[in-house]
């Protein structure tokens, strides 16, 4: 049995190749709809590699605002005029909003008037952004607002149980779950590498204290140092050294916070498999995650997690 072949347009403010795993699992979603014999049209925002790039058929270009605390980002603005006549032209069959900003709601009420459906995607828990960042009141602002968004789409795809759990609880309707993946070719404990290893200082049985992510606010990243000094003070006979890899506002202070510790930078593909695969435990104290794509990496690649 065979499935039609469909027109699909996708609509979000972040791709590939930013890092961020809204952008990662956008990017392998794309591939295996294209995979399968559909036709993917991406909207999303111009990025920094886009100077040259004009829009087609698969790729509608909008303009963006640069995103406060995220460097390369781009906040989409609306295109509801150019919607409307690039849909009208070039009709899609159904709608897949991935981010609720101004460029998802003109797309949102681009296709309500024109009749489209839409399936709508839950992949940042920005209402817990909102407390991390001392702002409990705005929190109440984004939840109704993100409630009121995606209960206007025929369905909304979340990642996990215990997110569709919680979105109930909070009165989302129509939610379905479209589960996560990782490489395992990719991610895989065989990629461990001493030399890298020695690089860090490190001997055969010391420990590499693992953290990938963005370097933020809302990861939760004083709780980072908190559990890696009592980790130390709980087994002082073994020598571990802490491993940071990624990027952020936040990696001044922790540098300044962490003399001890080895900052890696961004990692990407088979550079970030060899860092997964060289540590022996993942610590990852971030409580905003909507799913954690980084906690699968790194049980694929072998390490102990301690993580919420």
């Amino acid at each position: 049995m065979t499935t039609a072949s469909l027109h699909i347009t996708l609509i979000t403010e972040t791709f590939p190749p930013e890092i961020n795993g809204v952008a990662n699992t956008l990017g392998r979603l794309c591939e295996g709809l294209r995979s399968r014999g559909h036709q993917v049209e991406l909207v999303r925002p111009r990025q920094s590699a886009d100077q040259n790039r004009s829009s087609d058929d698969e790729l509608l270009l909008c303009r963006g605002w640069p995103l406060p605390g995220y460097p390369g980002l781009q906040w989409g603005q609306s295109s509801m005029r150019k919607l409307l006549r690039r849909w009208t032209r070039q009709r899609p069959d159904v709608l897949y909003i991935a981010t609720e900003g101004p460029l998802g709601l003109s797309a949102l009420r681009a296709a309500r008037r024109l009749g489209i459906g839409v399936v709508s995607g839950f992949h940042t828990n920005f209402q817990q952004y909102s407390n991390q960042y001392g702002l409990s009141l705005l929190s109440r602002v984004v939840t109704h607002y993100l409630r009121w968004f995606h209960n206007r789409s025929s369905l909304t795809l979340v990642p996990s149980a215990s997110q569709r759990l919680e979105l109930e609880r909070r009165h989302f309707e129509r939610l379905d779950m479209l589960s996560r993946g990782v490489d395992s070719q990719l991610f895989h404990p065989a990629k461990r590498d001493n030399a890298m290893r020695e690089n860090w200082g490190l001997e055969n049985h010391d420990i590499a204290v693992l953290h990938v992510g963005r370097l933020a606010q809302e990861k939760n990243l004083k709780l980072l140092k908190r559990c890696f000094d009592a980790l130390q003070a709980a087994y002082p006979m073994r020598r571990m050294k802490l491993i940071v890899v990624g990027d952020g506002p936040q990696r001044s202070s922790m540098e300044h916070d962490l003399p001890d510790a080895v900052f890696c930078g961004t990692q990407r593909g088979e550079e970030l498999a060899r860092h997964y695969a060289s540590g022996d435990l993942f610590l990852f104290p971030s409580l905003t995650e909507t799913f954690g794509n980084v906690v699968l990496e790194a049980m694929a690649s072998g390490l102990g997690v301690v993580a919420y």
